[in-house]
């Protein structure tokens, strides 16, 4: 009990001091799921934030697999404009392949973030304006981020038409 209550005194003092990008959680769960146990140092509201605007510059691109890559590899993707969830790659491409047409770049209306040890949570409101057709868009949305030791991706995204005009 002392050898794990030092430990996790360890890592938190490391967390604090901001010397490690990624730290094991703890020798038994590190043993069983060993690249699940990470936690991401340093993450900001800020640094949350950013990976919708990065998200938004691909769709910008107008390039889908530019956007799919920002998804982890088993990720879930409820998409604004079709009732059917997309879980593969192959089924977010085509997804914004089509989305892609209109020319859709979005922004943030109001948002809350929460952040935990390899997941952040990112949800509100925003308006996709299409530059083919000038038309807005107002929509409800919610990202969820996982840490993988590396870099932020998309685990679930959610996006629904707001109901009410």
């Amino acid at each position: 009990m002392k050898a794990r209550s030092t430990a996790v005194l360890a890592v938190c003092a490391m967390l604090f001091a901001g010397c490690v990008a990624a730290v094991p959680c703890g020798a038994q769960t590190a043993a069983v799921f060993p690249e699940k146990c990470v936690v991401a140092a340093g993450a900001t509201e800020l640094d949350i934030a950013a990976l919708f605007d990065r998200w938004n510059e691909a769709l910008r691109s107008g390039d889908p697999e530019k956007v799919a890559n920002l998804y982890a590899e088993r990720s879930i993707l409820l998409p604004t404009l079709s009732n059917t969830p997309r879980l593969t790659r192959g089924e977010k491409v085509d997804y914004f392949r089509h989305f892609l047409e209109r020319r859709p770049s979005g922004e943030i209306v109001m948002r809350q973030i929460s952040i935990g040890a390899d997941i952040a949570v990112d949800t509100g409101l925003y308006t996709f304006h299409y530059a083919t057709t000038g038309e807005s868009v107002r929509a409800r949305y919610s990202f969820t981020y996982r840490w993988n030791g590396d870099n932020w991706r998309i685990v679930s995204h959610h996006s629904s038409v707001m109901p009410e005009k």
